[in-house]
Order: C-alpha cells, then structure tokens, then sequence
C-alpha cells in the first residue's frame, strides 16, 4: 500500500525530478506495473536470479512468457514496438560489469525498444546501479524507475542518480549520473533479507545518522534490539529518514563536487577494503563500517575530533558485530606493513581523489563532518595495529 510520497527537485533545473513512493505491507507488482499500461516505446524490467525467487514477485514474473525464476532467462508479454520484457540476469557483485550493462542494452535492442521506453531495475544497489546506467547510455538516454529490495539500496544506493559498474576490480570506476524518475520503496522486502544483507544495509544507516540525524542514531544507538529483530515500524522508520537525508543532499549537490562528497564517511577506506580483498568477497556494509572506524581513528589522530567521540563511534560498530581493528579479520594473515601498502595503493586509484594525496570525510563529532586531504603517512596510522588506540 502507499501510504507516502515525494517529490526531489535538483538544483541542476535541467535535471527531470524524481517521485519517490513509500509503500507498506505486500505489493502486487502486477498492480504496480499494469499489464494493460505499456510505454509507447516499451520497457525493459531487469531482475536478478535470487530476487526473482521470491515469492512477493511469483505473479509478476509469471507474467512473462519464457521468464524462468532463479536462472538467467528472458521473458515477453507483448510484442514491439511496445514490448514488456523481463530480463533473468545472474546475482552478485563480481556480475556488475560492463559486460552485463551491455547485455542489458542488447536485450533492449533486441526487441526494438525506443528512446522514450523504459528501463526498470528490481533488485538491490547491484541491479539499481547497472539498470540506470544502462538507460544513461541507452540511445543517449532514456527514463529508468527503481524498486530496490535490499535496505542498502533503500536507504542509499538508488536515491541519487549514481550509476555504474565495477570495472578491473575498482568499485563503480564506470558509471553516470543519472536519476531515476521514480523510486518505489517497498519496506516489506526488507524482511526477505538474509542477515547479512540486512547488516549491509543498516552500515550505510548508521553513516546516515552519523552524518545528518541525530535522532536516528539514538534509535540505532537505543533500538538495537527492535533493528537486528527488523521490526516493522522501526524499518520504515530508518527508511523514510534516509531517504530525506538523502534527498536533501543530492538536490543541492547532484553531482558531487560539495556537499555531497560528505557521503562517502568510510567509504575512502571501505572501497580499498574491497578491491584488495576482491569485489564480491564481503558484503559493501560491512567494508563501510569497517571504513567508519578507520575514519574514526584518523579525527583523533588528526586531532579533528575528541577521543571520546571515536570510541563513541567504535564502541557502536562493536555492538552491531562490526569489525573496528586497524586489520579487517579477512586481512588477518597477510603482512600489517603489505596490508597497508595495498589498501593506500587502492586508495589511490579512488576516483574521488583530485591529487595525490587521498581525500577522505572525517567527523568532529555526530552530524559535524570535515572533508578534507591527507597524506599516506597519517593514512597508515590507522592501518597498523600498533597504532591503533583512541
């Protein structure tokens, strides 16, 4: 059911709004997506195997001749030039690639689909992600709408208009900015979750308390029980704040180059996390929180922020079991001094970076935020485990 709705407008006036829907309870997508209502120049849902399992999507799928949940596959329920197809791709990280983005392009041609079609992506920020890109580049552009399934994608990677796909092992290194037309932001997919995708999700939570809203962190900080139980109320709860945290920022900074950077609080060393351990290896979440405790110990270290904050921050991501050693547990048997050489060299290779130093988002205290440039020195301060105190 709706029960809310929103309209974000950018500063960029060119830039098209985009609605954002809340929904609570079952949703029936053939409701959502009427059979009888087609674009003049088609559309193009894309899925992944797992999502298209669940049973929310039974229906919706069965909708679509040739469509066969679980396995990659394409379906079809009218024929061009106003055609409703369903693209089956493969789930995972280590499938956001150029080649499936092109796959998602070659579908759309295949069956003759028009500039003033539409893409849909169902699925979590993988599927968000490589679906709007691929309408970025599609005929120079068409519309894209969003269902994301995973509270990552809610709260986080489908607001915003970044798309893209992983490339030579660095996070996004391909991509646009590309919003989408409409969000839809159905809460009850969030309780299909496995844990670890749910924790995933609540990482990029916790950065957006950390960053805008006080009163949300003193939920995670006090609810924690109600969170990790997935709690209806407390759910839509984190969502719709998210979602305005969100939305307020990228309005006025689209295109990240003020504002907006400020999102990226543990992601400098969360992405290097990544590429070093391969893409895919652990879930984006728990590289992000790993990246906020990394990013705690460097305010102290700098001086920006207080010891008591950080441990305030570290003592958090402790109690929802993430890891906030200066060694991520999955480095743990590799060199301290190589660990480091590794992740600074990834760093790097980030495509925020304007110089060779390495830009990262620090914290003076909840909701005061420093974006600013160190040096690989300071970097492998917080990266060596004899350093690593508050």
């Amino acid at each position: 059911m709706l029960y809310n709705s929103y309209t974000l407008h950018y500063s960029e006036r060119q830039i098209p709004p985009t609605e954002i829907l809340f929904y609570r309870g079952d949703t029936d997508f053939l409701q959502l997506f009427p059979l009888t209502e087609v674009p003049a120049g088609g559309q193009l849902f894309v899925t992944d195997t797992n999502i298209s399992r669940l049973p929310a999507l039974s229906p919706f799928i069965a909708s679509f001749t040739g469509a066969t949940p679980g396995v990659p596959s394409i379906g079809i329920r009218n024929e061009p030039p106003a055609a409703s197809i369903l693209l089956i791709i493969e789930a995972g990280e280590s499938y956001k690639t150029i080649e499936t983005v092109l796959a998602i392009i070659n579908t759309a041609l295949s069956y003759h689909l028009q500039r003033k079609g539409i893409f849909i992506g169902i699925g979590g920020g993988v599927i968000t992600d490589m679906t709007a890109f691929a309408a970025s580049i599609f005929k120079r552009g068409c519309a894209v709408e969003l269902v994301p399934t995973t509270l990552l994608a809610m709260v986080d990677a489908s607001i915003g208009g970044k798309t893209g796909c992983d490339f030579s092992s660095y996070k996004n290194m391909i991509g646009s900015f590309y919003p989408a037309a409409r969000i839809h932001l159905i809460s009850s997919f969030i309780k299909t979750l496995p844990d670890t995708e749910y924790r995933s999700g609540l990482a990029e939570t916790l950065k957006t308390a950390l960053l805008y809203n006080k009163e949300l962190y003193q939920l995670l900080d006090d609810q924690q029980d109600l969170v990790q139980q997935k709690d209806e109320t407390v759910i839509e709860y984190m969502i719709e704040q998210c979602a305005h945290a969100k939305a307020a920022v990228v309005a006025e900074d689209l295109t990240e180059t003020g504002r907006r950077m400020q999102l990226n609080l543990g992601h400098t060393f969360g992405h290097a996390l990544e590429t070093v351990l391969g893409l895919g290896a652990i879930p984006h979440g728990d590289a992000v929180a790993w990246g906020i405790a990394r990013a705690a110990q460097l305010s102290a270290h700098l001086g920006i922020c207080s010891s008591d904050y950080t441990q305030q921050t570290l003592d958090i991501l402790a109690r929802y079991s993430w890891s906030t050693a200066a060694i991520h547990p999955a480095l743990a048997d590799k060199n301290p001094q190589e660990i480091a050489d590794e992740l600074i060299a990834a760093m790097k290779q980030d495509k925020k970076n304007t110089s060779d130093t390495i830009r990262v988002i620090l914290q003076r205290t909840i909701t005061d935020t420093v974006i600013t440039e160190v040096s690989d020195s300071d970097i492998r301060q917080v990266l060596l485990p004899e350093q690593d105190d508050v």
